[in-house]
């Protein structure tokens, strides 16, 4: 790079939802707490997990742009606004973003189901991407101080001339010099940004999580960990029922509040004064999510409590 990058801020949550979805419905672990996985799993529909999976093939670290369609290049981004723009999308989109990501000739295996169904995979990672921020939502309200800060620092930066100081201080992953931008994930690459500015895109997320595109002519953005997002994630909020039913919704928070002992599915059925054909749609996606254990006892299934589930209350009880 000839000159110091020019660098700017955008406070686009739709990013973080990403970054959430990446490492708790995919697969690939970047450091978000076990407790939240659980929380992401059990609020996400079958569709929403299948659309994810591609995300997080081994071996693999680019995705489609169609994941984006909205970039934070020149302006802020609501999930909303995202979620809206996914389903607007034609399905021929995703073959032509699929189509630049890995070249010609045959897909890669992981991608190859979307492809054959763009509009059932856009639909499902939409749905996917609303969920996750429906259950994320609440500590993205908690972190406006820490954003607050984080636009501070990065002013400070640009206006003293310290961008490559910074840049280099974002994350471990990411390594700023005399030979452009290193990011180090699984395929590690150096890249010349030449003199594009840097919009950097500060994540609530797991303390590796990394996001990074280079397609745009003007700019390139580079989504990381908030400094102290840490200090959001392990904090209890209270009352917990409540903030349980912001997070998996109010049945299933129901449901796993309820179960302090082993029950059968007929008692959790008549003490919530629930149909017990929903009773089993939920305890599928608390067990899909590890939460709940389910054991068949002559005639009746009985359902208890895993440890990611009391590390889950735990988490949201009163101080």
């Amino acid at each position: 790079m000839t000159s110091a990058p020019q660098l700017s801020i955008s406070i686009s949550p739709h990013l973080t939802a990403l970054a959430v979805i990446t490492d708790a419905l995919a697969g690939r672990r970047r450091g978000l707490p076990e407790p939240w996985r659980a929380a992401v799993g059990s609020r996400v529909g079958r569709p929403g997990h299948q659309a994810v999976r591609p995300l997080a093939a081994p071996g693999y670290s680019v995705v489609p742009d169609s994941l984006v369609p909205l970039t934070p290049v020149g302006a802020d981004v609501s999930v909303e606004a995202q979620v809206s723009a996914l389903h607007e999308l034609p399905p021929d989109r995703l073959i032509t973003d699929l189509e630049q990501a890995f070249g010609p000739g045959p897909l890669p295996a992981h991608w190859r189901s979307a492809a054959e169904r763009p509009a059932s995979w856009f639909h499902g990672y939409a749905g996917a991407l609303a969920d996750v921020w429906s259950t994320v939502e609440p500590l993205w309200k908690r972190a406006r101080a820490l954003l607050d800060r984080e636009v501070r620092r990065v002013g400070v930066a640009s206006v003293r001339g310290g961008p490559e100081l910074l840049l280099g201080a974002l994350n471990q992953r990411i390594v700023h010099g005399g030979s452009g931008l290193l990011i180090a994930d699984v395929e590690a690459s150096a890249y010349d940004l030449g003199d594009r500015r840097i919009v950097l895109v500060p994540m609530l997320a797991g303390k590796d999580a990394v996001i990074v595109s280079l397609d745009n002519e003007e700019a390139v953005w580079i989504a990381y960990p908030v400094p102290g997002a840490e200090t959001l994630w392990s904090r209890p909020a209270a009352p917990a029922h409540d903030e349980l039913s912001a997070l998996m919704g109010p049945v299933r928070a129901g449901l796993l509040c309820a179960i302090g002992r082993p029950m059968t599915m007929s008692m959790l059925a008549a003490d919530l004064k629930i149909a017990p054909s929903s009773i089993t749609y939920h305890c599928d996606r608390l067990r899909a999510a590890r939460l709940i254990t389910r054991e068949r006892r002559g005639r009746e299934v009985w359902v208890g409590r895993t440890h990611r589930a009391e590390e889950l209350l735990e988490l949201f009880r009163r101080s």
